[in-house]
């Protein structure tokens, strides 16, 4: 029996759910990861709420370049919008991708941002 890409992601993202978990000092920082564009956001799971968010769909900064450099550029993003709002550490939640390529390069963009995951 063989399974498809999604519900071998949404496998693995369970698995990595009950360990990795958003609080209000170390919130987590999920990342979803499309075909076309890339989303970040920081949510603190106790509160359940999205504290940051930042993506490259309808962004300026990411138009017309390739999907890796969109990637760390909304790694970036989301780390300079977190530390003007407070947040320095956050538990990286690569929502069952591998962590290779797109994921790889926004989570270096976010560390470059002053985030530390």
């Amino acid at each position: 029996m063989a399974f498809s890409k999604e519900s071998r992601r949404l496998k693995i993202k369970k698995r990595i759910r009950e360990v990795v978990s958003g609080t209000a000092e170390r919130p987590r920082l999920s990342v979803y990861r499309s075909n076309k564009e890339i989303y970040a956001q920081i949510i603190d799971d106790i509160t359940g709420k999205t504290l940051v968010a930042s993506s490259s769909y309808n962004n300026k900064a990411t138009a017309g370049k390739p999907k890796i450099e969109q990637a760390k550029i909304v790694g970036k993003e989301v780390a300079e919008k977190a530390v003007k709002a407070g947040i320095t550490a956050v538990s990286f939640d690569r929502n069952g991708y591998l962590y290779h390529g797109r994921i790889k390069n926004l989570a270096e963009g976010a560390r470059e941002g002053g985030l530390t995951l």
